[in-house]
């Protein structure tokens, strides 16, 4: 991500964003999707924004050159099919000549063509693209481009051959290329709209744009409505089963209402709240409809600040306060004995309830199982490499669901380390840790509880004290979310995580790179400049991790073990603290159990994407869920061993670009 792409907070975090990319919802009525949404969009122009506030509506209007099925391969899109070079070098595809660009009120603009993808690519670097980043040392020459090294778009390696064939040149070879192609960068754009709308282009208006995707915005109401509505005239209509999709705001004040009125037929789709006042009631009448999805890629974090600037939102009376805080902070002990004395499987029951807790437990920002590595698990990768860092790393599980993490004993022990270290440099205890919350979000405050409550009973209060600061959302949200800059980040502690973006490590691991990683300055520190916490916490290291991992192009495993290094050396410096994933939720579904196109990259799989999402007009039963998930696991095994097998045939045995 670049600033903040795949960027998403914790809190309507996890409430809110777990809500919307659980598996869909919908109404009583079989045409229209009901269900809420949680945060505004700041913006529709799609490729400027990665942000998922952005993406959840804008991937639903737009297509790209490929999408996801069901089962997370990567199918034809508006490119019919794709060829890649022997070297890995350069991708051509040639475009379907049915997709049409149409306006908000259903008119025909004209045909999508190669032009309009050279067009995207360009207004990337015109608008400073959040995502950028994603692309700009990939694609041959528009890193010269996007640094006005040169000013001819012309020796940027993305070319229109004719119509409707559109090719890439890159840098150097990269297997997951195709997946990017998912992110909104790399969506078309129509040149002639595009410089008729001038700012205006991307406006929160649903004339703003141009629609080539299964759905219309018909309207965006700020803090009320969004509303989607088919696109008859879409070249893939046959695929397109709901006909409206109405969400409206939720600001997770009230959770129970979402429940209520999912039983009342307003909603279809509800996360189940094991801790509400109503879920008796809730389990009395649907206790053999609760199911479990599995969990998927977006990793949410806790987080530390570096390099605190701003206090505007804090508990802390004192200079004295701020430095002991600060100096605390950039010790590796001190935020060990944090990590460890964290009961993430009582933050995770706060939203899922205790027999449920463990399910969505996430203990690495690269999930476990995300890529293989000689057959073996990436986090079995990570494992071996992190108990090389020290003792304190022996028996601990990385898996998803594992509860290895919280260790009292090993808590204790990194503090008394710690504090032995930072009394003799002055150090004046109890720590204080502002920790920033959205008030209007309960679920948010009660997770912000339980870590206050089991950090200061395995630590003591006496050492440290968690000051949670409860803020208006707007408050919130214009500290952590909607700001791109180190500066404003106005916490010691805050909810975060990623989304990602293409099939690589790296789409994880580079967002907090202290050289270029887009949401770096969620650390309190920008990526890129000079500040003494940069050194302070060893970050030199993590870059030079990183940039070999990115070095080797030829070698898969080879690489992935690289990045696995990386991984490692970001788990042992606690800088972030991995809480859970998105998925594994409880919950109820008047929804075709996985329907949906499926995938943990890009903006065409995920849970707030409508294209395939099938309808049900009973709420789906428990054991008919269960099934369900078990015959998907399994297609979904032979399915990408199928598509793995067949990109040999994409591969051209003589280049003749």
């Amino acid at each position: 991500m670049k600033v903040n792409k795949r960027f998403v907070l914790a809190g309507v975090s996890l409430a809110s964003a777990l809500l919307l990319t659980a598996c869909g919802g919908g109404s009583s009525n079989q045409s229209t999707y009901s269900y809420i949404y949680s945060t505004d969009p700041n913006t529709l122009d799609y490729i400027a924004s990665t942000r998922t506030t952005t993406s959840d509506i804008t991937s639903n209007l737009v297509d790209g050159l490929l999408e996801n099925d069901k089962y997370g391969n990567l199918i034809p899109s508006l490119a019919e099919d794709w060829t890649v070079s022997e070297d890995g070098l350069v991708y051509t595809y040639k475009l379907r000549k049915d997709a049409k660009w149409y306006t908000s009120e259903g008119e025909e603009y004209g045909a999508v063509t190669a032009h309009d993808f050279v067009t995207g690519v360009k207004h990337a670097v015109e608008s400073k693209s959040e995502g950028l980043f994603l692309i700009q040392n990939s694609i041959k020459g528009l890193d010269a481009y996007a640094k006005g090294e040169t000013t001819d778009f012309k020796t940027v390696g993305v070319k229109a051959l004719d119509d409707y064939t559109v090719q890439y040149t890159l840098e150097r070879p990269e297997s997951f290329w195709n997946s990017k192609t998912t992110s909104g960068v790399l969506f078309p754009v129509n040149a002639a709209f595009l410089e008729s709308q001038g700012k205006d282009f991307g406006s929160l208006k649903p004339s703003s744009i141009l629609y080539n995707g299964p759905y219309y915005l018909k309207n965006l109401t700020s803090k009320s409505q969004i509303e989607l509505v088919k696109n008859k005239e879409y070249y893939d209509e046959k695929n397109v089963h709901i006909d409206n999709v109405k969400l409206t705001y939720n600001d997770g004040s009230d959770p129970e209402s979402v429940i209520k009125k999912f039983e009342n037929g307003q909603y279809s789709f509800a996360t189940v709240m094991p801790n509400s006042s109503t879920y008796k009631s809730v389990k009395k009448k649907f206790g053999d409809n609760i199911v479990y999805g599995v969990q998927y890629g977006t990793s949410y974090y806790l987080g530390f600040n570096i390099d605190r600037q701003k206090y505007n939102h804090t508990a802390k009376t004192t200079d004295a306060q701020k430095s002991s805080t600060k100096q605390a902070i950039l010790n590796k002990d001190f935020r060990q004995a944090v990590n460890f004395a964290f009961d993430r499987e009582a933050y995770a029951a706060q939203t899922s309830g205790a027999d449920a807790a463990t399910k969505i437990l996430r203990n690495t920002l690269v999930p476990p199982t995300f890529v293989q590595v000689n057959g073996e698990e990436f986090g079995k990768v990570v494992e071996k490499q992190l108990v090389t860092y020290g003792d304190e790393w022996k028996d601990v599980n990385l898996d998803d669901a594992q509860t290895t993490l919280y260790n009292q004993e090993k808590a204790k022990a990194e503090f008394a380390k710690a504090k032995e270290q930072l009394q003799k440099e002055g150090v004046q205890f109890p720590i204080h840790l502002d920790y920033v919350v959205s008030q209007t979000d309960n679920s948010q405050v009660q997770q912000a509880s339980s870590f206050k409550q089991s950090v200061e009973a395995v630590l003591g209060a006496d050492n440290v004290v968690v000051d949670i600061q409860k803020l208006s959302d707007d408050d919130f949200n214009n500290i952590t979310y909607f700001t791109d800059t180190a500066a404003e980040k106005d916490y010691d502690l805050a909810g975060g995580g990623w989304v990602p973006d293409y099939q690589d490590p790296s789409t994880y691991l580079e967002s907090l790179s202290p050289v270029n990683g887009s949401v770096f300055y969620y650390l309190g520190v920008d990526a890129g400049s000079n500040s003494p916490a940069i050194s302070a916490v060893d970050f030199g290291k993590y870059a030079e991790l990183l940039k070999d991992a990115n070095a080797e192009v030829s070698d898969q495993a080879v690489r992935y073990e690289k990045y696995a290094a990386a991984q490692a050396w970001l788990t042992d410096s606690s800088l972030i603290l991995p809480t859970v994933s998105n998925g594994g939720t409880p919950m109820l579904q008047r929804t075709v159990p996985y329907s949906r196109a499926a995938s943990w990259v890009g903006t065409k799989g995920t849970g707030t994407n409508y294209k395939y999402l099938e309808l049900s007009e009973e709420v789906i039963k428990t054991k008919d869920y269960d099934a369900s998930k078990e015959k998907w696991l399994k297609e979904k095994a032979e399915s990408n061993k199928k598509a793995q097998e067949e990109l040999k045939n994409h591969i051209e045995s003589k280049y003749l670009g």
